[in-house]
């Protein structure tokens, strides 16, 4: 009766962890929280941006990570001031799409926020900021964004895209971002992978069982 009670508490114990293994992408509003579930991680600072009309696709690279920031149908701008440079747009309703993650990037996220024209932030804008892994998506609403607005995602398939839009009634706002960060989470295993396991352990036991008999 024992050993029945205890595969009986395994099966449970592994089956609930098979089910919390298919959560895909998770939201990160605090960057020491994203940090500490993140790792591998690389910034782009975006400091070698001239304050000026950009392309509309730009080639970066995050650390060792590559990938793409643009402003489809439109062009980039370079916004901020000397030292500390941002990503934004060349009109305000613009958005900036983060995609053409080099494989392997499970997680990104930033600092993300609205400008004004003369590409300097502007209180009391509200901006959404959107995440896809190419099968799940998850979105995040910052409410009177500010320059350290943090939003990042994880996820358990690598990250396909990441967009940011402004939504705001107190007139134009460019979409800006700051230190784009790529990194990878710890891999989850796979619901498949608890069912071998639990095969597994549930043959030993049966087993162990006869080995008594």
């Amino acid at each position: 009766m024992k050993s029945i009670q205890i595969k009986a508490l395994t099966a449970a114990v592994l089956l609930s962890a098979a089910a919390a293994a298919q959560a895909d992408i998770t939201t990160y509003t605090s960057q020491a929280a994203f940090n500490a579930a993140v790792g591998n991680r690389g910034v782009d600072t975006f400091n070698d941006l001239s304050i000026d009309l950009l392309p509309e696709s730009l080639s970066r690279t995050a650390g060792s990570y590559s990938y793409t920031a643009s402003a489809p149908g439109s062009q980039l701008y370079g916004a901020g001031g000397a030292g500390d440079g941002w990503l934004s747009t060349n009109r305000a309703t613009d958005t900036i799409l983060f995609n053409g993650f080099m494989p392997g990037v499970t997680a990104a996220g930033g600092f993300f926020f609205g400008s004004d024209i003369a590409g300097q932030w502007v209180e009391g804008s509200t901006v959404i900021v959107h995440a896809s892994d190419g099968v799940d998506s998850a979105d995040f609403t910052i409410s009177n964004s500010g320059v350290n607005s943090f939003v990042g995602f994880s996820s358990t398939r690598g990250l396909v895209s990441l967009s940011m839009e402004s939504v705001s009634a107190t007139g134009p706002v460019w979409n800006t971002a700051n230190n784009f960060t790529l990194g990878q989470v710890q891999a989850v295993p796979e619901p498949a992978e608890y069912a071998m396991l639990l095969a597994g352990l549930l043959s030993l036991g049966w087993t162990a069982r006869r080995r008594r008999g």
